[in-house]
């Protein structure tokens, strides 16, 4: 029953992420829609994220059986940490991102692509903790409630995305997905017994990603409540790409 009890305590910030960001412009019933919209394909995440993981699982056994039989187990499962997981979930959030703003909408700005793209990240979180829940103790239930990786990789894609189609600079739209990739796969790799077993040192580097985390979600508050106050945040970036704004952030 605690452990109950723990887990819907855990899933109170992801909601609370969820109607904060929805409600952040309770008079756009457009902006409204397609936060529900993002909602959605984040549940639906799972599904591809499934086929691609296995199709990457089936073909690193593959490698390791036919072509490489003598891979280093390090290596297969540095393999497994960056494309089996993070690289098939970064994908697919990133392609429901970018069919979630071509399908319906062309007046989103800066603040509402990131947001748009957190709350894909945040929901997926929240549906990938339900299995990993099973057989957890309440304080790996409450890490991972409170740290909310994918709410930080969602802010990322789509802070850079929006700096991408604001400044028309292809480069932020390869950060979009590759930095959020990169420390996905890196902490998950840091969680392998592997590498733990070459060195318990390594340790550290899943605790400072953890806080990284949780840093990510405080940058991800700050940038919201900011945005409220910066115009250039605001500005339907289809209007000012056309009108060759090229507005750089301000802090």
């Amino acid at each position: 029953m605690i452990n109950i009890l723990v887990f819907l305590l855990s899933i109170v910030p992801a909601v609370l992420i969820f109607f904060w960001l929805r409600n952040r412009r309770k008079d756009d019933p457009l902006y409204r829609k397609s936060c529900n919209s993002a909602f959605i394909r984040g549940l639906i995440c799972v599904f591809p994220i499934l086929g691609f993981s296995a199709v990457f699982h089936i073909g690193r056994n593959a490698l390791t059986a036919f072509v490489f039989p003598d891979m280093n187990a390090l290596l297969s499962e540095a393999i497994y940490a960056f494309i089996v997981l993070a690289f098939s979930e970064e994908l697919v959030k990133y392609i429901m991102f970018r069919q979630l703003l071509k399908k319906k909408f062309n007046d989103y700005s800066w603040a509402d692509v990131t947001a748009y793209m957190v709350i894909i990240g945040n929901i997926f979180g929240l549906v990938e903790d339900i299995p990993y829940a099973l057989g957890a103790s309440p304080v790996q239930m409450l890490i991972r409630g409170i740290s909310m990786g994918h709410v930080g990789y969602g802010f990322l894609t789509g802070w850079f995305y929006g700096k991408r189609l604001k400044t028309g600079k292809g480069i932020y739209g390869i950060t979009a997905f590759c930095l959020p990739f990169f420390i996905h796969g890196l902490y998950d790799f840091s969680l392998s017994k592997e590498l733990l077993e070459l060195n318990d040192n390594f340790a550290a580097i899943g605790i400072s990603l953890a806080v990284l985390s949780v840093v990510l979600l405080i940058l991800m508050i700050r940038f919201f409540r900011v945005s409220r106050k910066k115009e250039h945040y605001n500005v339907p970036l289809v209007q000012s790409l056309s009108a060759g704004d090229n507005i750089e952030p301000q802090s």
